[in-house]
């Protein structure tokens, strides 16, 4: 690049597309997440364990909490067998006592808590039109994720107002902005988690915790979306390939995100690097919405 200074001119391919880089000198290439502490709730889904994995490479020192202890603790030591540091807990996000009891933990043992992500898994339903559902079916859903992300975010933001810093981060999907036919419960629940971390940011921003919702626009290498997407292609009578690709071509990218490029997603955002960063939407959605 003409009049770029030198540093720039010595970039390669792989350091521009590598997420832990935080300096444009690739002899001086430092982890974005070093000496930080994250707590990961529903770190054994599809989308918790792609970025608690993301978060250990980048020098995290991750907690995951979920409540299925096995495949917690095979997480856990899948890290640390990759040369990062990771401890399991069993924890029901759900449960106030339970939340409080583990963060205070955290706490104690590290001695701050610098990164806050839930993203646990809510049974929504999708595909009918909302006048096919019962109260309790529309509601109950709504009412756990709201429920779990309170107490989790409550507990953090305590913590992190008392550090002066801290970074909470969540997770919503295209629902959330665009209106999509049959869509049920899950995007009324994605605007309110968006609509909490916009007021964590404002009560807490003075205090230096920044809040930050990453939206993605579902990841079709996730085992979990892609039998979803599966079903919901038999109800459209078409393959699931032809319905992957019918999402894809309404993005800018003409595809949809990886489970990767979301969790690269959330370590930049939960990184030094984008301190100027809150009360806002991360749009991992490969230009299926257009801000």
């Amino acid at each position: 690049m003409p009049g770029a200074p030198k540093e720039w001119r010595r970039l390669t391919p792989c350091d521009i597309g590598c997420p832990y880089v935080t300096t444009f000198d690739p002899g001086r290439m430092e982890l974005l997440l070093q000496n930080k502490n994250a707590v990961i709730y529903g770190a054994s889904g599809e989308i918790g364990s792609a970025v608690a994995r993301a978060f250990a490479q980048a020098g995290a020192r991750v907690f995951l909490a979920s409540r299925t202890q096995a495949t917690i603790e095979a997480l856990a030591q899948e890290i640390t067998q990759a040369g990062g540091v990771a401890e399991a807990a069993q924890v029901d996000a759900l449960d106030e006592a339970a939340v409080e009891q583990h963060f205070n933990a955290v706490v104690i043992s590290a001695g701050h808590v610098d990164i806050s992500f839930n993203a646990i898994s809510i049974g929504y339903l999708q595909g009918d039109p909302l006048t096919e559902l019962s109260v309790e079916q529309f509601t109950h859903p709504i009412a756990d994720v709201m429920k779990t992300q309170f107490l989790t975010t409550r507990a953090a933001a305590r913590q992190m107002s008392k550090q002066g810093a801290g970074v909470i981060l969540a997770i919503t999907a295209t629902p959330a902005r665009l209106a999509l036919a049959n869509s049920g419960n899950f995007g009324v629940a994605c605007a309110a988690i968006e609509g909490l971390c916009r007021q964590l940011a404002v009560d807490f921003g003075s205090a230096g915790v920044r809040v930050v919702c990453l939206r993605s626009a579902g990841s079709p290498d996730g085992p979990k979306l892609d039998r979803f997407m599966g079903e919901l292609a038999k109800l459209q009578g078409i393959t699931r390939e032809e319905f992957e690709a019918r999402l894809a071509e309404q993005t800018l990218l003409k595809r949809l995100p990886k489970l990767r490029e979301v969790a690269n997603a959330a370590v930049l955002m939960a990184s030094d690097s984008a301190s100027a960063f809150t009360g806002t939407v991360a749009n991992v959605t490969c230009g299926q919405i257009v801000d």
